[in-house]
């Protein structure tokens, strides 16, 4: 088993230095151009044992901030998070093993969501479930239309 050096040295610019040399000007631009991959899958293609999918969220968040796409960030992290936890789409019956699909793949967009931001996921949430999507559902990316009408872009 190889050695996990993820956050030894300066693991920040690592993370930009292998994005850039895959040709993209950002990480943004390096997720969105896989709209569906899970961070683990991001973190491996950049670099197996080398990047961990906590800094690639953690870049993502920087990047959304710093261009104030928080609304965006928040809905392609559900995007990752629907396309793991229902890879078929969404349930066309809501039987107890995807009701469980469901409140995974939300608990832990809603861990992964800045603190000041975990009332606006609470409800879109609540929507969510409240008035579920059509059977079959999957947001390809973060502007999906369901999940605009979620979570809208901000006021600037």
């Amino acid at each position: 088993m190889s050695e996990d050096r993820s956050w030894q040295g300066n693991w920040k610019a690592r993370l930009h230095d292998r994005v850039r040399e895959l040709g993209f000007t950002s990480l943004t631009a390096f997720a969105n151009a896989r709209p569906t991959a899970s961070l683990v899958a991001l973190a491996e293609e950049l670099g197996k044992d080398d990047i961990a999918g906590v800094q690639i969220l953690s870049g993502l968040l920087a990047e959304a901030e710093q261009r104030k796409q928080i609304a965006r960030f928040e809905r392609d992290v559900l995007v990752r998070m629907l396309s793991q936890s229902l890879p078929e789409g969404w349930p066309v019956m809501m039987d107890d093993a995807n009701r469980f699909a469901v409140a995974k793949a939300l608990g832990r967009w809603s861990a992964y969501t800045p603190e000041a931001h975990e009332e606006r996921i609470s409800r879109a949430g609540d929507a969510l479930l409240a008035h579920p999507p059509p059977a079959g559902w999957r947001p390809l990316g973060p502007d999906d239309e369901i999940l605009r009408m979620l979570l809208p872009d901000e006021e600037t």
